[in-house]
């Protein structure tokens, strides 16, 4: 199994997520409560950019891949679940309908309770024999906040 993963995306998360929390502490600093605002807003919408930035590195991902069948009915998830370090983790099961081995490329997209975007990973599900499965485990880049959930957005058979 590959995952690919934006380390950009994770340097903008932890970046907006210390940014947000020195605007919310630092008013001692001469900050105006409209300037911790402002630097709290300024904060949503890079953290909003950074997940921009994942899903347009996912579809790099899927651009790289030549002759490529669109799978997303042959890919199946389980219910989400949390892993020891934090993060949400899903199994991904693809099933090969073609006649010889083949390999999937699955996006999978984490939301949040209120619909919003929280995290894109892309795994891969190797050398899926013909008429069989194969399992991989997309885990989310980081840690999510509140209950996730996790859907397929693409998924590639090569």
């Amino acid at each position: 199994m590959t995952r690919w993963t934006t380390p950009a995306l994770l340097a903008a998360l932890a970046l907006t997520g210390l940014t947000g929390l020195t605007g919310l502490t630092a008013c001692s600093d001469g900050d105006s409560p409209s300037s911790v605002a402002s630097k709290v807003a300024s904060a949503a919408y890079r953290a909003g950019d950074a997940v921009s930035s994942a899903t347009a590195e996912a579809g790099r991902r899927f651009d790289d891949i030549k002759n490529g069948v669109d799978a997303k009915d042959d890919v199946r998830l389980a219910a989400p679940t949390t892993a020891a370090d934090g993060r949400t983790t899903v199994e991904v099961t693809a099933t090969n309908r073609a006649d010889s081995a083949k390999s999937f490329a699955v996006q999978v997209d984490f939301t949040g309770q209120d619909g919003k975007l929280l995290d894109v990973v892309v795994v891969t599900v190797s050398d899926v024999p013909a008429g069989g499965t194969g399992k991989a485990t997309a885990r989310s880049t980081h840690t999510l906040s509140g209950k996730a959930t996790a859907k397929v957005s693409r998924a590639v058979r090569y």
